[in-house]
């Protein structure tokens, strides 16, 4: 069993409990009260419950769980915040690469809108 821990607003979190709210809504459906139905009771509903589909973690989701957990464990999570704000941290470097790319691209629209209008 995996908890992970979100914030009450986010996507994640709003699409949890909509699932949640289907499922709950969906399971005295499944099993009427009404006189002369019958239920399913015994070995073959806690089969039914324990057999029943869980829903799969995908890799990236793991993956981001086991590093979180890492983080917390070692004590990092201040200094990762502290060096990722530097020049040197990976979302400083990609903003600087995206920035010089859009201005190279301003200079060579700018050079072959200017060779058009003559």
């Amino acid at each position: 069993r995996v908890t992970k821990e979100v914030d009450s607003t986010s996507k994640e979190a709003k699409s949890f409990l909509k699932q949640q709210e289907k499922w709950q809504a969906a399971a005295p459906a499944a099993f009427p009260t009404v006189s002369g139905v019958k239920r399913p009771s015994g070995m073959s509903s806690l089969l039914g419950k324990i057999g029943s589909k869980k829903q799969k973690m995908s890799t990236l989701e793991k993956s981001k769980l086991d590093w979180e957990n890492f983080k917390e464990e070692e004590g990092i999570v201040e200094e990762l915040a502290i060096h990722n704000r530097g020049k040197d941290g990976y979302i400083e470097r990609k903003a600087f690469l995206e920035r010089v790319d859009h201005r190279q691209f301003e200079i060579e629209r700018d050079i072959r809108l200017s060779r058009m209008k003559p």
